[in-house]
């Protein structure tokens, strides 16, 4: 029967100093691969794009929690978007856009209050 140490069987003292050594060579890599990370995690445009990708993943998140009860997503509705923004684009419709967006959103916005007020009585 072996006994251990750790996880070293007792074996012959070469078959012992390889296993050191091997374990000695992967910590001194794994010291050497987590400082490259953080050197890399403190740089400027690193930082930029995780707080980027955070603010992003918030948003449709949210809008997704919004959407849910309708049955759809973010991913769903983006292509339809995309081709609308990009037909807007090319037909230089900006400012009506955003005006028939704005009645939109009023008149949604009043409905729901509307609403509201009925369930409340």
């Amino acid at each position: 029967m072996e006994k251990t140490i750790g996880h070293h069987t007792h074996g012959s003292l070469e078959e012992r100093k390889r296993a050191l050594l091997r374990d000695g060579e992967f910590y001194r890599s794994g010291v050497a691969h987590a400082r490259a990370q953080i050197k890399h995690g403190a740089r400027p445009e690193v930082i930029f794009h995780s707080a980027l990708d955070h603010a992003t993943w918030v948003l449709r998140t949210r809008a997704d929690a919004l959407l849910k009860p309708t049955g759809t997503s973010i991913s769903v509705l983006a292509p339809y978007a995309l081709t609308v923004l990009g037909f807007i684009r090319k037909r230089n419709l900006g400012k009506p856009a955003l005006g028939v967006a704005a009645i939109l959103g009023a008149l949604g916005w009043y409905l729901q209050r509307k609403r509201a007020q009925q369930v409340a009585y």
